[in-house]
């Protein structure tokens, strides 16, 4: 039995859905932390909806927010329990997904999963175990998780877009050239990578251009 997640959404500044944006936050933080964005992209992405769902659980690191699976350095968990959170979590967001292309009949080629931190860990673990390939994943200042099993997993191998602060002191930028040689060993032929210059664990404003970049050429937008 899955989980609902509970979600925020900005709707199209068109009026019109042609495509949509799936904000994936990090640990500790809600859905609201990342659908502020929403007002500089869809300046550009006017047909966009954009949709910023909670993690499934609260958070025992940070009381006020939620978490995808527990951080075993953090709140003390162990690694089973790690484990087997984000297995409940990757089965909330396969569903919460499926939901959102029926709810707003889209199709999975004009949906682009937008992740920062733990979301970007979810969003390199659940988007290529889906059958179907979103338009993209443009993952901020996260990891990839289980790289050693992506090549067996993977079902699809959407266009991944890693973008990482060089001065990041809670997930180290190296692990964004780890991602990256993880995703190529599994067959990948479309990983971009962008480093904010001068930016700890955030997004800067030339993080975000080129991430939007990205979504437009992907979403057929340019």
């Amino acid at each position: 039995m899955t989980r609902a997640l509970q979600a925020g959404r900005k709707e199209p500044l068109s009026g019109e859905t042609r495509s949509c944006v799936i904000f994936l936050h990090g640990y500790g933080a809600n859905g609201a932390d990342l659908l502020g964005l929403a007002d500089p992209l869809g300046e550009h992405l006017p047909d966009t909806l954009f949709i910023a769902p909670d993690a499934p659980e609260a958070c025992a690191g940070a009381p006020m927010g939620y978490q995808w699976f527990p951080i075993p350095w953090i709140d003390g968990s162990s690694e089973e329990e790690s484990r087997d959170g984000l297995g409940r979590a990757a089965a909330d967001l396969d569903a919460f997904l499926d939901g959102v292309m029926v709810d707003e009949d889209l199709l999975p080629e004009q949906v682009m999963v937008l992740g920062f931190s733990q979301g970007t860990m979810m969003a390199l673990h659940v988007l290529p175990r889906r059958e179907d390939a979103v338009a993209g994943i443009v993952g901020i200042s996260g990891r990839l998780l289980e790289p050693e099993l992506l090549g067996d997993e993977a079902q699809c191998k959407p266009p991944v877009l890693l973008i990482h602060g060089d001065q990041d002191d809670v997930v180290p930028v190296q692990s964004l050239p780890e991602a990256a040689q993880g995703l190529q060993d599994a067959g990948w032929t479309e990983v971009f990578a962008h480093i904010m210059k001068g930016t700890a664990h955030g997004i800067a404003p030339d993080g975000l251009q080129v991430a939007l970049a990205f979504m437009r050429d992907r979403l057929g937008l340019r």
